[in-house]
């Protein structure tokens, strides 16, 4: 092992890797994921910072321009969230000038989040952003082995998904295969 913690390079194809802690042998692939989903946070973080985003905001603008207005309730469960996170989210966005929020007209309980004029304006570069990041996941991968990847990624999803209210559409009754 080299003083940095790594194996050092893999001798069959140069990509240096990580030392997996003996406590963490029992799961390789969640000790994996976690790796890979904390360097595609950083990677994520840093391209949207150029547009003058977080990480998730983006995602709750997504939402509101390919749905419309929506109910914040709604966000939190299409997005997998909680209450507090998606508050702060939507009034970070606000203060940007990205949302509007309103009272329900129907029911003054209920908060109607809609996107303004100048998050349209921004969609292109969130989509641009998005693409960046799309390229530096999958920059060494065969098409093959991206549609491969998103296949199992999708399987992950669902297997996690077993026993939670949550799957990438919203809210489920949790159901066993």
């Amino acid at each position: 092992m080299d003083e940095d913690g790594t194996d050092g390079p893999d001798a069959a194809d140069g990509i240096e890797t990580l030392h997996v802690p003996e406590s963490a042998s029992s799961g390789p692939l969640s000790h994996a994921m976690f790796r890979v989903q904390r360097l595609h946070k950083m990677h994520a973080a840093q391209l949207l910072r150029t547009v003058g985003l977080h990480p998730s905001q983006e995602l709750a603008m997504m939402q509101l321009w390919d749905r419309g207005p929506q109910r914040q309730a709604d966000l939190v469960k299409i997005l997998g969230s909680d209450a507090a996170t998606m508050t702060r989210t939507i009034q970070r966005l606000e203060v940007a000038g990205f949302v509007r929020r309103r009272p329900c007209e129907t029911d003054k309980r209920v908060t109607i989040v809609e996107p303004t004029a100048a998050s349209y304006a921004l969609r292109e570069s969130v989509e641009a952003v998005w693409s960046q990041l799309e390229d530096r996941v999958t920059r060494d991968m065969t098409p093959k082995q991206r549609a491969d990847y998103l296949e199992l990624l999708q399987l992950v999803e669902a297997s996690l998904s077993v026993g939670t209210a949550y799957i990438a559409d919203g809210p489920q009754t949790p159901t066993r295969p």
